[in-house]
C-alpha cells in the first residue's frame, strides 16, 4: 500500500466501514492518484490495511464497480475503468462539408478526440413503424420504413448502438438500404437523392440500460445510458428521418451552444 497510501479508517464515524474504503478510494480515483486503466489495490491488500474481512472488502469494491468506476477482470483484479469522452459538439457534428468530405458525424467526433471509430452488427430491414416513429415521421401505422441498425465503438470499446428510420418510399433500392450506406452516411445520400437537410431536432433521456443494452455496450453495472431520439427535417419543414440512439453516458460529453438572442 505505499504507492497509494490510503488513509485509515474513522472509528468514530458512523458510516459504515466498507463504505469509509470505498470513499477512500473513489477520492484517489477522482483526484487522479489512481488513473484509467490502473489496478485497484488487492483484496488481501486492502484487508491487511484496514484490518478488515475479505466480505467488507469486496462489499466497497462492489460500490465503486455499480457506480461505474471500476471494473473487475477474471483473473487480473479490479481496476479503474476507463472513459473514452467525446465531445459531442451539437452544432456543428451534422455540418454539411463533413459529410462532404466523406465523413459522418460519429468520425469526425471520434477521430477529433483521438479514437478509432468502428461499425459493426449493421442489420438493414423494411418493417413497421413504431407509433412514435409514425408520429414523427408524418406516416400511419401501416406504412413501411427502411430501418438501419448498427453498433458504434472507439478503439473496439462499444459505446452506443442506433436505429435509423427513413420512409420505404424514399430509401428502397438506393444505398440507405444496403449495409454500406457509402462516404458521408445516409444524410449525404439523402440529400444527393434532392432532399436537402435544413434542421434537427434531438430528444434526450437519461435511463438505465434495457438488459439486451447493458450487454451490447458492455456497460459496468450502475453506468446509465442517454437515449437520443433525432429528427431530420428538409428545407421544407418535412420530416425525412428518425434516428433512436442508446448511448453509454460515460463515453460522451454533450456539448450545445445556444443562441443569446
Amino acid at each position: 500500500m505505499a504507492e497509494l497510501s490510503l488513509p485509515d479508517l474513522d472509528p468514530t464515524s458512523d458510516r459504515a466501514v466498507f463504505r469509509q474504503i470505498a470513499d477512500h478510494i473513489r477520492n484517489a480515483i477522482e483526484r487522479g492518484v489512481l488513473a484509467e486503466g490502473d489496478k485497484v489495490p488487492s483484496e488481501a491488500q486492502l484487508m491487511q490495511h484496514y484490518g478488515v474481512a475479505r466480505m467488507t472488502v469486496r462489499n466497497a469494491l462492489q460500490v465503486l464497480q455499480g457506480e461505474g468506476l471500476t471494473v473487475a477482470e477474471h483473473g487480473r483484479g479490479v481496476f479503474v475503468r476507463s472513459h473514452p469522452p467525446v465531445r459531442r459538439l451539437a452544432s456543428d457534428r451534422f455540418a454539411r462539408r463533413h459529410r462532404q468530405s466523406g465523413k459522418a458525424a460519429f468520425i469526425v467526433e471520434t477521430e477529433g478526440a483521438g479514437g478509432k471509430p468502428s461499425v459493426d452488427f449493421i442489420k438493414v430491414t423494411e418493417e413497421r413503424p413504431s407509433v412514435e416513429v409514425a408520429e414523427k415521421l408524418g406516416i400511419t401505422l401501416e406504412d413501411l420504413v427502411v430501418c438501419r441498425s448498427r453498433r458504434y465503438l472507439i478503439n473496439g470499446q462499444p459505446v452506443e448502438m442506433a436505429r435509423s428510420y427513413v420512409p420505404v418510399e424514399i430509401a428502397r433500392g438506393t444505398r440507405i438500404a444496403e449495409p454500406d450506406s457509402g462516404p458521408g452516411g445516409i444524410y449525404a445520400r439523402l440529400e444527393e437523392l434532392g432532399f436537402q437537410l435544413d434542421h434537427f431536432v434531438e430528444d434526450i433521456q437519461s435511463r438505465m440500460p434495457l438488459r439486451d443494452e447493458a450487454r451490447a455496450l458492455k456497460l459496468a453495472p450502475g453506468v446509465p445510458v442517454f437515449r437520443l431520439v433525432r429528427t431530420a427535417y428538409t428545407v421544407d419543414g418535412r420530416a425525412i428521418e428518425v434516428c433512436d440512439t442508446v448511448m453509454s453516458s460515460d463515453a460522451y460529453v454533450l456539448s450545445y451552444e445556444l443562441p443569446a438572442r
